[in-house]
Protein backbone atom coordinates (compact mmCIF):
# COMPACT_ATOMS: atom_id res chain seq x y z
CA UNK A 1 0.00 0.00 0.00
CA UNK A 2 1.09 3.55 -0.40
CA UNK A 3 1.32 4.86 3.08
CA UNK A 4 1.39 8.52 2.43
CA UNK A 5 -1.85 8.60 0.48
CA UNK A 6 -3.84 6.22 2.65
CA UNK A 7 -3.20 8.22 5.79
CA UNK A 8 -4.07 11.49 4.12
CA UNK A 9 -7.33 10.25 2.67
CA UNK A 10 -8.46 8.87 5.97
CA UNK A 11 -7.72 12.19 7.60
CA UNK A 12 -9.89 13.91 5.00
CA UNK A 13 -12.75 11.52 5.66
CA UNK A 14 -12.45 12.19 9.36
CA UNK A 15 -12.49 15.95 8.83
CA UNK A 16 -15.66 16.01 6.76
CA UNK A 17 -17.34 13.31 8.82
CA UNK A 18 -18.04 11.09 5.86
CA UNK A 19 -18.03 7.33 5.90
CA UNK A 20 -14.98 6.02 4.04
CA UNK A 21 -15.84 3.68 1.19
CA UNK A 22 -14.05 0.35 1.20
CA UNK A 23 -12.51 0.92 -2.22
CA UNK A 24 -12.59 3.13 -5.27
CA UNK A 25 -14.79 2.12 -8.16
CA UNK A 26 -12.77 -0.08 -10.53
CA UNK A 27 -13.74 1.98 -13.54
CA UNK A 28 -15.46 5.24 -14.46
CA UNK A 29 -19.22 5.24 -14.92
CA UNK A 30 -20.44 4.31 -18.41
CA UNK A 31 -21.60 7.89 -18.98
CA UNK A 32 -18.11 9.30 -18.62
CA UNK A 33 -15.13 8.89 -20.92
CA UNK A 34 -11.75 8.01 -19.45
CA UNK A 35 -9.27 10.89 -19.93
CA UNK A 36 -6.82 9.89 -22.65
CA UNK A 37 -4.14 12.14 -21.12
CA UNK A 38 -4.24 10.42 -17.74
CA UNK A 39 -1.69 7.88 -16.53
CA UNK A 40 -3.06 4.63 -15.17
CA UNK A 41 -6.24 2.78 -16.00
CA UNK A 42 -8.16 2.76 -12.72
CA UNK A 43 -10.83 5.17 -11.52
CA UNK A 44 -9.07 8.46 -10.73
CA UNK A 45 -11.72 9.62 -8.27
CA UNK A 46 -9.38 9.54 -5.28
CA UNK A 47 -5.97 9.96 -6.89
CA UNK A 48 -6.12 11.35 -10.42
CA UNK A 49 -4.06 14.47 -9.76
CA UNK A 50 -1.76 12.65 -7.36
CA UNK A 51 -0.78 9.82 -9.68
CA UNK A 52 -0.51 12.12 -12.69
CA UNK A 53 1.81 14.41 -10.73
CA UNK A 54 4.04 11.56 -9.58
CA UNK A 55 4.18 10.09 -13.07
CA UNK A 56 5.23 13.41 -14.64
CA UNK A 57 7.73 14.14 -11.87
CA UNK A 58 9.30 10.70 -12.21
CA UNK A 59 9.58 11.09 -15.97
CA UNK A 60 11.27 14.45 -15.57
CA UNK A 61 13.64 12.97 -12.98
CA UNK A 62 14.97 10.43 -15.50
CA UNK A 63 15.13 12.86 -18.41
CA UNK A 64 11.90 11.84 -20.15
CA UNK A 65 9.74 14.59 -21.66
CA UNK A 66 6.12 13.84 -20.72
CA UNK A 67 3.38 14.01 -23.32
CA UNK A 68 2.23 17.60 -23.73
CA UNK A 69 -1.42 16.66 -23.33
CA UNK A 70 -0.70 14.93 -20.02
CA UNK A 71 0.93 18.05 -18.62
CA UNK A 72 -1.90 20.21 -19.94
CA UNK A 73 -4.44 17.87 -18.30
CA UNK A 74 -2.77 18.40 -14.94
CA UNK A 75 -2.69 22.18 -15.33
CA UNK A 76 -6.40 22.23 -16.21
CA UNK A 77 -7.29 20.36 -13.05
CA UNK A 78 -6.54 23.47 -10.99
CA UNK A 79 -9.41 25.37 -9.40
CA UNK A 80 -9.67 29.13 -9.89
CA UNK A 81 -8.48 29.75 -6.31
CA UNK A 82 -5.24 27.88 -7.00
CA UNK A 83 -6.10 24.63 -5.25
CA UNK A 84 -6.32 21.15 -6.74
CA UNK A 85 -8.80 18.44 -5.84
CA UNK A 86 -8.16 14.72 -6.02
CA UNK A 87 -9.86 14.72 -9.42
CA UNK A 88 -12.17 16.95 -11.45
CA UNK A 89 -14.10 14.94 -14.05
CA UNK A 90 -15.02 18.13 -15.91
CA UNK A 91 -12.52 20.97 -15.46
CA UNK A 92 -14.83 23.35 -17.36
CA UNK A 93 -17.16 23.25 -14.35
CA UNK A 94 -15.96 25.71 -11.73
CA UNK A 95 -14.98 24.52 -8.27
CA UNK A 96 -17.51 25.62 -5.68
CA UNK A 97 -17.99 25.42 -1.92
CA UNK A 98 -18.80 21.71 -2.18
CA UNK A 99 -15.55 20.93 -4.00
CA UNK A 100 -13.17 19.17 -1.64
CA UNK A 101 -9.82 20.87 -1.91
CA UNK A 102 -6.81 18.62 -1.37
CA UNK A 103 -3.51 19.92 0.06
CA UNK A 104 -1.73 16.71 -0.92
CA UNK A 105 -2.84 16.78 -4.55
CA UNK A 106 -2.08 20.50 -4.73
CA UNK A 107 1.43 19.97 -3.35
CA UNK A 108 2.15 17.04 -5.66
CA UNK A 109 1.05 19.10 -8.67
CA UNK A 110 3.31 21.96 -7.60
CA UNK A 111 6.31 19.66 -7.30
CA UNK A 112 5.69 18.16 -10.74
CA UNK A 113 4.97 21.40 -12.57
CA UNK A 114 7.84 23.25 -10.90
CA UNK A 115 10.23 20.52 -12.03
CA UNK A 116 8.90 20.62 -15.60
CA UNK A 117 9.20 24.40 -15.76
CA UNK A 118 7.10 26.93 -17.60
CA UNK A 119 4.21 26.88 -15.15
CA UNK A 120 5.00 29.65 -12.70
CA UNK A 121 1.48 31.02 -12.90
CA UNK A 122 -0.06 27.70 -11.93
CA UNK A 123 2.40 26.89 -9.17
CA UNK A 124 2.31 30.44 -7.82
CA UNK A 125 -1.47 30.34 -7.41
CA UNK A 126 -1.25 26.90 -5.82
CA UNK A 127 1.35 28.02 -3.28
CA UNK A 128 -0.71 31.11 -2.46
CA UNK A 129 -3.67 28.84 -1.76
CA UNK A 130 -1.58 26.53 0.42
CA UNK A 131 -0.39 29.52 2.42
CA UNK A 132 -3.98 30.68 2.85
CA UNK A 133 -5.07 27.41 4.47
CA UNK A 134 -2.08 26.94 6.79
CA UNK A 135 -3.14 26.00 10.32
CA UNK A 136 -2.29 28.08 13.38
CA UNK A 137 0.24 25.46 14.50
CA UNK A 138 2.13 25.98 11.25
CA UNK A 139 1.08 22.73 9.60
CA UNK A 140 -1.56 21.39 7.23
CA UNK A 141 -4.18 18.69 7.21
CA UNK A 142 -5.34 16.80 4.13
CA UNK A 143 -8.27 19.19 3.67
CA UNK A 144 -8.43 22.87 4.68
CA UNK A 145 -9.38 23.16 8.32
CA UNK A 146 -8.34 19.62 9.16
CA UNK A 147 -5.94 18.98 12.01
CA UNK A 148 -2.30 19.11 10.95
CA UNK A 149 -0.69 15.77 10.17
CA UNK A 150 2.89 14.84 9.42
CA UNK A 151 2.23 13.56 5.90
CA UNK A 152 0.30 16.58 4.65
CA UNK A 153 2.62 19.08 6.31
CA UNK A 154 5.64 17.37 4.79
CA UNK A 155 4.31 17.19 1.23
CA UNK A 156 3.41 20.89 1.46
CA UNK A 157 6.97 21.65 2.60
CA UNK A 158 8.17 19.83 -0.51
CA UNK A 159 5.92 22.01 -2.65
CA UNK A 160 7.09 25.22 -1.01
CA UNK A 161 10.70 24.24 -1.57
CA UNK A 162 10.04 23.28 -5.20
CA UNK A 163 8.42 26.66 -5.81
CA UNK A 164 11.43 28.49 -4.39
CA UNK A 165 9.93 29.44 -1.03
CA UNK A 166 11.65 28.95 2.32
CA UNK A 167 9.37 26.79 4.50
CA UNK A 168 10.71 28.25 7.74
CA UNK A 169 9.48 31.66 6.59
CA UNK A 170 5.95 30.45 5.83
CA UNK A 171 4.31 31.16 9.16
CA UNK A 172 0.86 31.41 10.70
CA UNK A 173 0.52 32.98 14.14
CA UNK A 174 4.29 32.83 14.42
CA UNK A 175 4.45 29.08 13.71
CA UNK A 176 6.22 27.48 10.76
CA UNK A 177 5.70 24.01 9.25
CA UNK A 178 8.75 22.85 11.18
CA UNK A 179 7.07 23.80 14.46
CA UNK A 180 4.15 21.56 13.51
CA UNK A 181 6.47 18.66 12.68
CA UNK A 182 8.38 18.96 15.94
CA UNK A 183 5.10 18.63 17.84
CA UNK A 184 4.45 15.35 16.00
CA UNK A 185 7.89 13.85 16.73
CA UNK A 186 8.08 11.20 19.43
CA UNK A 187 10.75 11.51 22.13
CA UNK A 188 13.77 9.25 22.25
CA UNK A 189 13.56 6.12 24.34
CA UNK A 190 10.60 3.81 24.77
CA UNK A 191 8.20 2.77 22.05
CA UNK A 192 8.57 4.89 18.96
CA UNK A 193 12.08 6.12 19.78
CA UNK A 194 12.33 9.24 17.61
CA UNK A 195 9.65 8.37 15.04
CA UNK A 196 6.94 10.69 13.80
CA UNK A 197 3.25 10.15 14.46
CA UNK A 198 0.63 10.80 11.80
CA UNK A 199 -1.57 12.79 14.19
CA UNK A 200 -2.23 12.72 17.93
CA UNK A 201 -4.97 10.27 18.87
CA UNK A 202 -8.17 11.29 20.64
CA UNK A 203 -6.29 11.43 23.93
CA UNK A 204 -3.54 13.55 22.47
CA UNK A 205 -1.06 10.69 22.48
CA UNK A 206 1.47 10.11 19.71
CA UNK A 207 2.03 6.69 18.17
CA UNK A 208 4.94 5.85 15.87
CA UNK A 209 3.97 5.51 12.23
CA UNK A 210 6.53 4.41 9.65
CA UNK A 211 4.66 6.10 6.81
CA UNK A 212 4.51 9.38 8.67
CA UNK A 213 8.15 9.00 9.71
CA UNK A 214 9.33 8.63 6.12
CA UNK A 215 7.34 11.73 5.19
CA UNK A 216 8.45 13.57 8.33
CA UNK A 217 12.13 13.00 7.68
CA UNK A 218 11.81 14.53 4.21
CA UNK A 219 9.71 17.39 5.54
CA UNK A 220 12.10 18.17 8.38
CA UNK A 221 14.92 18.26 5.85
CA UNK A 222 12.93 20.63 3.62
CA UNK A 223 12.91 18.08 0.79
CA UNK A 224 10.36 16.98 -1.77
CA UNK A 225 9.85 13.61 -3.43
CA UNK A 226 13.00 13.77 -5.56
CA UNK A 227 16.23 13.89 -3.56
CA UNK A 228 19.95 13.47 -4.01
CA UNK A 229 21.91 11.26 -1.58
CA UNK A 230 22.72 13.16 1.60
CA UNK A 231 26.10 13.27 3.28
CA UNK A 232 25.10 13.21 6.93
CA UNK A 233 26.20 10.21 8.94
CA UNK A 234 24.09 8.20 11.36
CA UNK A 235 23.37 9.93 14.65
CA UNK A 236 22.09 8.92 18.06
CA UNK A 237 18.55 9.79 19.03
CA UNK A 238 18.45 13.03 20.98
CA UNK A 239 15.80 15.53 21.99
CA UNK A 240 14.35 16.95 18.79
CA UNK A 241 14.88 20.64 19.38
CA UNK A 242 15.49 21.31 15.67
CA UNK A 243 14.08 19.95 12.42
CA UNK A 244 17.48 18.49 11.61
CA UNK A 245 17.56 16.48 14.83
CA UNK A 246 14.00 15.33 14.32
CA UNK A 247 15.01 14.10 10.85
CA UNK A 248 18.00 12.28 12.32
CA UNK A 249 15.82 10.64 14.95
CA UNK A 250 13.24 9.62 12.38
CA UNK A 251 15.90 8.17 10.12
CA UNK A 252 17.22 6.14 13.02
CA UNK A 253 13.76 4.75 13.66
CA UNK A 254 13.31 3.81 10.00
CA UNK A 255 16.72 2.16 9.86
CA UNK A 256 15.88 -0.05 12.83
CA UNK A 257 12.40 -0.86 11.52
CA UNK A 258 13.70 -1.84 8.07
CA UNK A 259 16.47 -4.01 9.47
CA UNK A 260 14.08 -5.76 11.85
CA UNK A 261 11.83 -6.98 9.04
CA UNK A 262 14.53 -7.97 6.56
CA UNK A 263 15.25 -4.60 4.92
CA UNK A 264 11.62 -3.78 4.26
CA UNK A 265 8.60 -2.53 6.18
CA UNK A 266 5.49 -4.52 6.94
CA UNK A 267 1.94 -3.31 6.44
CA UNK A 268 0.48 -1.79 9.58
CA UNK A 269 -3.12 -1.93 8.33
CA UNK A 270 -5.34 -3.15 11.11
CA UNK A 271 -6.87 -6.56 10.45
CA UNK A 272 -4.74 -7.28 7.39
CA UNK A 273 -2.59 -10.35 6.98
CA UNK A 274 1.11 -9.62 7.60
CA UNK A 275 2.61 -8.59 4.28
CA UNK A 276 5.39 -6.36 2.98
CA UNK A 277 4.61 -2.70 2.47
CA UNK A 278 6.36 -1.89 -0.79
CA UNK A 279 5.25 1.73 -1.09
CA UNK A 280 6.23 2.54 2.46
CA UNK A 281 9.58 0.83 1.96
CA UNK A 282 10.24 2.92 -1.15
CA UNK A 283 9.35 6.10 0.74
CA UNK A 284 11.67 5.08 3.56
CA UNK A 285 14.52 4.55 1.10
CA UNK A 286 14.09 8.10 -0.22
CA UNK A 287 13.96 9.53 3.30
CA UNK A 288 17.06 7.65 4.45
CA UNK A 289 18.99 8.58 1.34
CA UNK A 290 18.07 12.24 1.76
CA UNK A 291 19.24 12.19 5.35
CA UNK A 292 22.48 10.38 4.48
CA UNK A 293 21.66 7.01 6.05
CA UNK A 294 22.76 5.40 2.82
CA UNK A 295 23.81 1.96 4.05
CA UNK A 296 20.27 0.89 4.97
CA UNK A 297 18.81 2.76 2.02
CA UNK A 298 20.92 0.67 -0.37
CA UNK A 299 20.01 -2.57 1.37
CA UNK A 300 16.32 -1.75 1.12
CA UNK A 301 16.46 -0.66 -2.50
CA UNK A 302 18.12 -3.99 -3.30
CA UNK A 303 15.18 -5.70 -1.59
CA UNK A 304 12.78 -3.67 -3.70
CA UNK A 305 14.64 -4.67 -6.86
CA UNK A 306 14.04 -8.32 -6.03
CA UNK A 307 10.49 -8.15 -4.75
CA UNK A 308 8.47 -5.18 -5.98
CA UNK A 309 7.67 -6.08 -9.60
CA UNK A 310 4.24 -7.61 -9.00
CA UNK A 311 3.20 -4.86 -6.63
CA UNK A 312 4.17 -2.13 -9.09
CA UNK A 313 2.41 -3.82 -12.00
CA UNK A 314 -0.78 -4.11 -9.97
CA UNK A 315 -0.62 -0.62 -8.44
CA UNK A 316 0.20 1.42 -11.53
CA UNK A 317 1.98 4.68 -12.37
CA UNK A 318 2.36 6.10 -8.87
CA UNK A 319 4.04 2.89 -7.72
CA UNK A 320 6.48 2.98 -10.64
CA UNK A 321 7.16 6.60 -9.75
CA UNK A 322 7.89 5.71 -6.12
CA UNK A 323 10.39 3.10 -7.23
CA UNK A 324 12.01 5.54 -9.63
CA UNK A 325 12.37 8.07 -6.80
CA UNK A 326 13.97 5.38 -4.60
CA UNK A 327 16.32 4.37 -7.40
CA UNK A 328 17.30 7.98 -8.08
CA UNK A 329 17.92 8.70 -4.41
CA UNK A 330 20.35 5.79 -4.12
CA UNK A 331 22.07 6.12 -7.47
CA UNK A 332 20.42 2.93 -8.76
CA UNK A 333 19.67 2.60 -12.48
CA UNK A 334 15.86 2.76 -12.88
CA UNK A 335 16.18 1.27 -16.35
CA UNK A 336 17.73 -1.87 -14.89
CA UNK A 337 15.92 -2.24 -11.60
CA UNK A 338 16.26 -5.90 -10.75
CA UNK A 339 16.19 -6.56 -14.48
CA UNK A 340 13.13 -4.36 -15.07
CA UNK A 341 13.00 -1.05 -16.90
CA UNK A 342 10.91 1.12 -14.56
CA UNK A 343 10.97 4.02 -16.99
CA UNK A 344 9.56 1.95 -19.83
CA UNK A 345 6.95 0.45 -17.54
CA UNK A 346 5.85 3.86 -16.29
CA UNK A 347 5.71 5.30 -19.80
CA UNK A 348 3.50 2.41 -20.87
CA UNK A 349 0.79 3.42 -18.38
CA UNK A 350 -0.05 6.62 -20.25
CA UNK A 351 0.46 8.65 -23.41
CA UNK A 352 3.81 8.19 -25.14
CA UNK A 353 6.41 10.75 -24.04
CA UNK A 354 7.59 13.41 -26.44
CA UNK A 355 10.44 12.67 -28.77
CA UNK A 356 13.59 14.78 -28.97
CA UNK A 357 12.09 16.85 -31.79
CA UNK A 358 9.07 17.60 -29.61
CA UNK A 359 11.14 18.63 -26.60
CA UNK A 360 9.99 22.24 -26.67
CA UNK A 361 6.66 22.46 -24.89
CA UNK A 362 3.81 23.62 -27.14
CA UNK A 363 1.98 26.80 -26.29
CA UNK A 364 -1.06 25.01 -24.90
CA UNK A 365 1.06 23.36 -22.20
CA UNK A 366 2.48 26.56 -20.75
CA UNK A 367 0.75 29.14 -18.62
CA UNK A 368 -0.54 32.09 -20.61
CA UNK A 369 -3.04 33.76 -18.33
CA UNK A 370 -6.64 34.38 -19.28
CA UNK A 371 -5.87 34.07 -23.00
CA UNK A 372 -5.00 30.42 -22.51
CA UNK A 373 -8.07 29.83 -20.38
CA UNK A 374 -10.51 31.34 -22.85
CA UNK A 375 -9.21 29.61 -25.94
CA UNK A 376 -8.81 26.26 -24.23
CA UNK A 377 -12.42 26.48 -23.07
CA UNK A 378 -13.58 27.32 -26.59
CA UNK A 379 -11.61 24.39 -27.93
CA UNK A 380 -13.20 22.02 -25.49
CA UNK A 381 -16.66 23.22 -26.39
CA UNK A 382 -15.95 22.71 -30.08
CA UNK A 383 -14.37 19.30 -29.77
CA UNK A 384 -16.74 17.55 -27.35
CA UNK A 385 -17.25 16.70 -23.73
CA UNK A 386 -14.53 15.57 -21.44
CA UNK A 387 -14.89 12.74 -18.97
CA UNK A 388 -13.48 11.05 -16.05
CA UNK A 389 -11.43 8.35 -15.41
CA UNK A 390 -6.18 6.08 -8.36
CA UNK A 391 -5.25 4.12 -6.73
CA UNK A 392 -1.81 4.86 -5.69
CA UNK A 393 -2.37 1.80 -3.62
CA UNK A 394 -3.51 3.65 -0.54
CA UNK A 395 -5.76 6.29 -2.12
CA UNK A 396 -7.85 3.56 -3.64
CA UNK A 397 -9.10 2.92 -0.15
CA UNK A 398 -9.88 5.60 2.34
CA UNK A 399 -8.28 4.17 5.42
CA UNK A 400 -5.59 4.78 7.97
CA UNK A 401 -2.46 2.62 8.12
Amino acid sequence: MNVRRSAAVLAAAAVIGAAAPAAADPSPSPSQAFPSALYGGTDPKYDGVWRQSLALLAQDTVGVKPAAKSVAWLVRQQCADGSFTSYRPDPTTACDARTMRDTNATSAAVQALAALGGHDGTTGKAVDWLRSVQNKDGGWGYAPGGASDTNSTSVVIGALTAAGDKPDQVVKDGKSPYDALLKLALPCGGKGDGAFAFQPDKKGELAANADATAAGVLGALGKGMVVEPGRTSDADCEKAGTPEQAAANGAGYLTAALAEDGDHLMSALAGAEPQPDFGNTADAVVALAARGNTAQAHKSVRWLEKNSASWAAQSGPAAYAQLIFAAHATGTNPRDFGGADLVKQLNATGPAPRTATQAKAPDDEKDSGSFFGVWWYVGVCLVAGIGIGFLFTGRKKQRQP
